[in-house]
């Protein structure tokens, strides 16, 4: 009879790192042998019979890659296999990019001349990430605001019903590699949230979105943010979630809004800067441990 308990491989070495409290299990695969299946994330996130983390991430070497995926990957010198901690495939994840990078680098698997600049591959396209003094700084490339410019506009594109607030609220859906949902709220509401079930979207996205819930300052360039995230729950921080945040804000404080943002997430704290049509996440990254899976 099934116990129910996840299979872990015996043997695999890992790490395990957190941004802002976003944690991760990291292992290293450069020749692509250890393929990173639901099942396996499953297992390895799994807070009581794993290791835990909200996502798994699967460094693999650029050039082990099959030949279309190698190809999209080009100048990079590796991939980032992410799931999420239900199994569920992400196009990338801006915490996890950050505490890949730092394993890279602790792990000696970058080239020397590279440690302050390391271009990374993901299902969303390359990242180019940089060492600044003791956080990283990820350039995320291009986004857009998924409803146009009628959405920016409006302010927002669908609505969103949460447990804790009685009515519903508008949502501006942002794409940022991967997709999110910013809504704003007040700082009361902000408190009185119940994550603790996902909440739900009008129109439903496609492939799901992570749902931000800011309350912004413009005054002080400043958003408080907690996140509901796909595949996982609510988690102390989002690092593509903080970018899409201070894009909404941005868009709803109009053409005069500040383009540089603190992000403050139960986690830590995080910056977002907008230049023309990219937009960059700074913030730490920290190994926590390292270890290896034991026969059961």
């Amino acid at each position: 009879m099934s116990t129910g308990v996840p299979t872990l491989p015996p043997g695999l070495t890992f790490a395990k790192g957190q941004a802002t409290g976003n944690d991760f299990v990291i292992y290293a695969d450069p020749l692509s042998e250890i393929p990173l299946t639901a099942d396996l994330a499953a297992a390895l996130a799994d807070r009581r019979y794993g290791v835990g983390g909200d996502g798994v991430i699967r460094a693999v070497r650029a050039s082990a890659l099959p030949d279309g995926a190698a190809g999209a990957a080009a100048g990079a010198q590796w991939f980032m296999d992410y799931r999420n901690a239900d199994g569920s495939i992400a196009e990338m994840c801006g915490n996890g990019v950050r505490v890949l990078a730092e394993f890279l680098q602790a792990e000696g698997l970058i080239d020397s001349a590279e440690t302050d600049l390391v271009l990374i591959a993901t299902r969303a396209g390359n990242v180019l990430v940089r060492r600044e003094d003791d956080i990283y700084a990820v350039d995320l490339g291009a986004w857009k605001f998924c409803g146009g410019q009628g959405a920016v506009r409006r302010g927002c594109d669908c609505q969103v019903f949460v447990r804790g607030i009685d009515r519903p609220l508008g949502g501006l859906s942002v794409n940022v590699g991967n997709p999110h949902v910013v809504v704003k709220v007040s700082r009361q509401e902000l408190a009185d949230l119940d994550l603790t079930q996902a909440p739900v979207v009008e129109p439903a996205p496609v492939d799901g979105a992570n749902i931000e819930f800011v309350q912004v300052d413009e005054g002080e360039a400043t958003i408080r943010m907690r996140v509901h995230e796909r595949g996982v729950g609510e988690t102390p921080s989002c690092g593509t979630g903080a970018a899409a945040a201070a894009l909404a804000a941005w868009a709803w404080a109009g053409a005069a809004g500040p383009t540089s943002w603190v992000v403050r997430v139960p986690g830590g704290t995080l910056r977002v800067r907008m230049q023309d049509d990219l937009v960059e996440l700074a913030g730490p990254a920290v190994l926590v441990a390292k270890g290896v899976i034991l026969p059961a």
